[in-house]
């Protein structure tokens, strides 16, 4: 099945997504982690339209969505959030199942929580953490900062998706032709003619605010819908003690949390392979 393509205004700025499947069916938010766009959930969303209404956003600074102007105070949580919420109110949508990947995992948990946003309360029927958790591991958040607050320019496409096949490495399993598909759905030319991943650098103000967004323990206890880890099981962001911790608090002391280690991969499972589409499909199955 085709997707479509679309902009809406949301909090102030223009937020692009792809939609796939009836309108009338399910709903489901796919968001994606922090430097990357929507169109990584294309194989995903494949499998789950002809059962799931799946809307994949471009978080603001990345892919097609609108750049800020302010990005130290643009580019959190707390706008992101905001952006979600105007997103699901334009296109109607009451109720929605949430899959995110790292930072787009974490930004489902703060909604979910509907601590900063009340009229989130009850949006989120359940929650799909792909490789992040409450607690994150600060090693790897200064690797995250390294490689995305200062992306590379090449001459030429073949030699970004080189990068690409280096950077992502710990996605785990890609055909070629994926690796292209990654390649040229994250992929802007500079104005020197050069070529280079589709977000702003300035993403990362995210990681330099005064008061930081995370441990989210308290937005995770908050939670009362059924909750989903998948975990790489070489990740560097989130540790297994963690996944331990989780199972004691919240979601996890009321039988509504599941883990999963997803092995072949780290930071993050890519959740391109029938293997992990049948895990999706059967947690969000499980909750409908």
């Amino acid at each position: 099945m085709k997707f479509s393509s679309h902009y809406l205004q949301c909090h102030g700025f223009n937020l692009h997504y792809t939609a796939w499947g009836d309108p009338s069916l399910p709903a489901v938010i796919a968001w994606h982690g922090l430097a990357r766009t929507g169109r990584d959930f294309d194989a995903l969303a494949e499998q789950l339209c002809g059962q799931y209404r799946v809307i994949c956003p471009d978080t603001i600074g990345r892919g097609l969505s609108q750049w800020s102007h302010a990005p130290h105070n643009d580019y959190s949580f707390a706008t992101y959030a905001r952006t979600a919420l105007d997103l699901m109110n334009g296109l109607h949508i009451d109720q929605a199942h949430w899959i995110g990947t790292s930072m787009g995992g974490a930004l489902g948990l703060v909604c979910a929580a509907g601590l900063e946003l009340p009229a989130f309360k009850g949006r989120i029927r359940s929650l799909l953490l792909n490789d992040i958790a409450p607690e994150i591991s600060s090693t790897a958040v200064e690797r995250i900062k390294a490689y995305a607050g200062q992306p590379p320019a090449f001459d030429t496409v073949p030699e970004l998706e080189a990068f690409f096949r280096q950077a992502y490495a710990p996605f785990g399993f890609h055909t070629d032709a994926q690796w292209t598909h990654l390649t040229e759905t994250s992929t802007r030319r500079l104005p020197d003619g050069r070529v280079t991943p589709h977000y702003d650098p300035n993403i990362t103000q995210q990681f330099f605010r005064e008061v930081p967004e995370y441990p989210m323990w308290t937005e995770y206890d908050a939670l009362n819908i059924p909750v989903m880890v998948m975990r790489g099981a070489n990740s560097d962001l989130i540790s297994t003690d963690t996944l331990q911790t989780m199972h004691t608090r919240g979601p996890g002391t009321k039988d509504l949390l599941q883990t999963v280690e997803i092995a072949g991969c780290g930071h993050a499972p890519a959740l391109n392979v029938p293997a992990q589409w049948a895990l999706v499909m059967d947690f969000l199955k499980s909750t409908d």
